[in-house]
């Protein structure tokens, strides 16, 4: 199984940024579908934002669409999540996840769960 290790998340106030890449130490990912979620604690788990191989078409949830970006990270053939305008809404621990799926929707994880990393949005 491939191990996916999530890192860059932070404090930020709202309105900033924070990129946040997913990789395979030793592996590349540029043939996977990989998602994006987060979870606040007492809540479940979110899929956000994913994007599909071969031709790297992303999707998007509502309320992340116009300020998140996904892409493919060449340098460490991973991914990376480009959080822009950042909302207190947009605290959570942050996952990244290898997808069954990624056609008009976020399909289900396939493989393990990372650590996360957490972002915070405060003034």
């Amino acid at each position: 199984q491939v191990q996916l290790v999530e890192s860059g998340g932070g404090l930020a106030q709202p309105g900033g940024s924070l990129r946040l890449t997913c990789a395979a130490p030793g592996f590349t990912l540029d043939s996977y579908r990989i998602g994006w979620f987060r979870q606040v604690p007492g809540k479940e788990r979110e899929g956000i934002a994913c994007i599909h191989n071969g031709d790297n078409i992303p999707y998007y949830i509502d309320s992340v669409k116009g300020r998140f970006t996904i892409g493919r990270d060449t340098a460490s053939h991973g991914v990376i999540l480009q959080m822009n305008n950042l909302q207190l809404e947009d605290t959570a621990t942050y996952y990244c996840v290898i997808l069954y799926s990624c056609r008009s929707g976020i399909g289900d994880p396939f493989g393990p769960w990372g650590q996360g990393t957490p972002v915070t949005v405060s003034p």
